[in-house]
Parts: structure tokens; C-alpha cells; sequence
């Protein structure tokens, strides 16, 4: 029985906690990952271009046609 609590045991079967520390590990950067591109993608601040917001603001009905061909014009520079 004394066997069995020898440093011997011990040391054989303390490649478990090296494996489940390096599968903490590999776990911990691969949600880090996932989290980094998950805001990258939906952080909320979009990537739009002048014209883009006029084309909304005069498809949403926020300005008239006189209003969105003047500031069309100020955009393009035409």
C-alpha cells in the first residue's frame, strides 16, 4: 500500500496537470480571439462614406430633393 504514495505516482501522473494547463491555455487565446473579431466586426461604428449617408438621410425623407442635389453637389465637388 505505501507503494502507491511514493514520489513515483505522483510524478507519473503529473503529465495531467501540465496537459490541462496547456488546454487552459490554448483555450484562454482562442476566446480571446473570438472576442477580439466579435467587436471588430459589431462594435457599432460604421465605416460609411459621405455620399452613403447623404443617399439615407434622403431616402429616410430627412431632406428634400433641392436640399440632397445642393449637398450632393458640395460633396462631389461639382
Amino acid at each position: 500500500m505505501t507503494h502507491m504514495f511514493t514520489n513515483d505516482f505522483v510524478f507519473n501522473w503529473g503529465w495531467i496537470l501540465w496537459l490541462g494547463f496547456i488546454l487552459l491555455l490554448f483555450s484562454s487565446v482562442g476566446n480571446w480571439g473570438y472576442v477580439y473579431r466579435v467587436h471588430r466586426r459589431f462594435d457599432g461604428s460604421s465605416q460609411k462614406d459621405a455620399s452613403t449617408i447623404l443617399n439615407e438621410r434622403y431616402a429616410r425623407g430627412d431632406l428634400t430633393r433641392v436640399q440632397y442635389l445642393e449637398q450632393k453637389a458640395d460633396i462631389t465637388g461639382a
